[in-house]
């Protein structure tokens, strides 16, 4: 069995939730605080992967203040060049993930995350 994993900012009210739920449920994930222990590139890309993602850009919050200085609404920039923004500025990754079975799903609202378990 894999192991369930949560990208997770205790900060964020969805993640929080979304940590109950699991915990409610009877499930520990592994919690991986992802703006204290950063991604590295090859496991953002797998995780928009595991998403269904076609795009990094389908992961970017586009409400941070970094999307707007970093200039990531333009449509030209490379997958790389999104990966790189969100490597660097991790708070532009879509919070929480949860992970498990090589599936991901998004926590919003956090109940999507049982559709994978």
């Amino acid at each position: 069995m894999s192991e369930l994993k949560i990208l997770h900012n205790p900060r964020c009210s969805k993640s929080r939730q979304t940590l109950q739920i699991l915990n409610e449920k009877g499930l520990e994930p592994q919690i991986i605080e992802y703006l204290n222990n950063p991604l590295s590139a090859d496991e953002l890309t797998e995780i928009i992967s595991q998403l269904g993602f076609s795009s990094a850009r389908q992961l970017i919050r586009k409400g941070e203040d970094a999307y707007k200085e970093q200039n990531l609404a333009d449509q030209t920039l490379s997958e790389e060049a999104l990966i790189n923004a969100m490597l660097s500025h991790p708070k532009l990754i879509e919070r929480p993930i949860v992970l498990f079975n090589g599936k991901a799903a998004i926590g919003r609202p956090p109940e999507s995350v049982l559709s994978i378990l």
